[in-house]
């Protein structure tokens, strides 16, 4: 059993910032890419932003330069420091592994079940 759990959702003022944590747990042989996903009322989930095993990050052009993915990999920790929040990154965020059990040996994608982020005055 693999189990992802986020916390750190909240409500902050326009430009604010939030910390997103996930930690991934149980029987983990391999992450292979650790990553942040978001998904907005009447909206498709989008990647915000990943990590890999390497090092490798990626973010979507809307969040550049505003939010910072980050990891603790001996952990099965990983981190996204979102600043100079924005009423559209209003959203349940999700984190998501891609990663290898020790159990059966299979690679998959595990899902966190969510966190709602809301930025409002």
């Amino acid at each position: 059993q693999v189990q992802l759990v986020e916390s750190g959702g909240g409500l902050v003022q326009p430009g604010g910032s939030l910390r997103l944590s996930c930690v991934a747990s149980g029987s983990i042989a391999y992450l292979y890419s650790m990553g942040w996903y978001r998904q907005a009322p009447g909206k498709q989930r989008e990647l915000v932003a990943v990590i890999s095993s390497g090092g490798t990050t990626n973010y979507a052009e809307s969040i550049k330069g505003r939010f910072t993915i980050s990891r603790d990999t001996p952990n099965n920790y990983w981190y996204l420091q979102m600043d100079s929040l924005k009423p559209e990154d209003t959203a349940v965020y999700y984190c998501g592994a891609d990663l290898r059990t020790s159990v059966s040996l299979r690679r998959s994608d595990y899902w966190g079940q969510g966190t709602q982020v809301t930025v409002s005055s």
